[in-house]
């Protein structure tokens, strides 16, 4: 019987495996920023979703943890690769190994939120800061998006040619010659 259940279960982790990443992936190339708005517990697999948004807002009833450990797992939904970059490596590694629940204000502390306000202010936060981010260059934040993943896994010299082919395309939009209007004319741009 308990071979059998391990069967089962390796093949239901052969069937999510693939979908969790291609989640992820999803989310690290998708053009368009994405805020986590987060008012509750995120736990293990909850944790690192809402980790592998681009910002998160949480509200100070939110707490997290990094629980696999707690039952016996491993850590996934990239959590392993995430969570250093944000906290460094001695305190993922405290997470990772304890599977303790932090509360939102270390998480805020931690560097792992954008912003931590009350729980009837998460959602008109998070709005707000998507509405700021939709009414910018969406050419230049959504290569702007890209270069911060990209440069974060290379070297300098490529990071510094990768904004320059970013800067290049950007050079020749709407959007540019709207901003550059916009600063001599002194008034908010208003991007298309």
């Amino acid at each position: 019987h308990e071979v059998q259940e391990g069967v089962r279960e390796r093949a239901l982790l052969d069937r999510v495996a693939p979908l969790r990443d291609k989640v992820v992936l999803a989310m690290r190339d998708s053009p368009k920023p994405i805020i986590a708005a987060v008012n509750g517990p995120a736990a293990g697999a909850g944790m690192n979703l809402a980790l592998a948004c681009d910002m998160r807002i949480a509200s100070t009833t939110a707490r997290f943890g990094q629980t696999f450990v707690k039952r016996g797992l491993h850590v996934d939904w990239g959590g392993t690769y995430v969570l250093p970059r944000l906290v460094g490596m001695a305190k993922a590694c405290e997470l990772i190994f304890t599977g303790d629940m932090i509360s939102a204000e270390e998480a805020y502390e931690l560097g792992l939120l954008n912003k931590l306000v009350a729980p009837d202010q998460l959602m008109p936060a998070t709005y707000e800061l998507a509405q700021k981010i939709a009414a910018g260059p969406p050419i230049a934040i959504r290569l702007a998006k890209r270069a911060l993943y990209h440069n974060q896994d290379t070297d300098l010299r490529a990071a510094l040619e990768f904004e320059t082919f970013a800067q290049n395309v950007c050079r020749e939009t709407e959007d540019a010659r709207e901003g550059i209007r916009a600063f001599v004319e002194k008034r908010p741009p208003r991007f298309q």
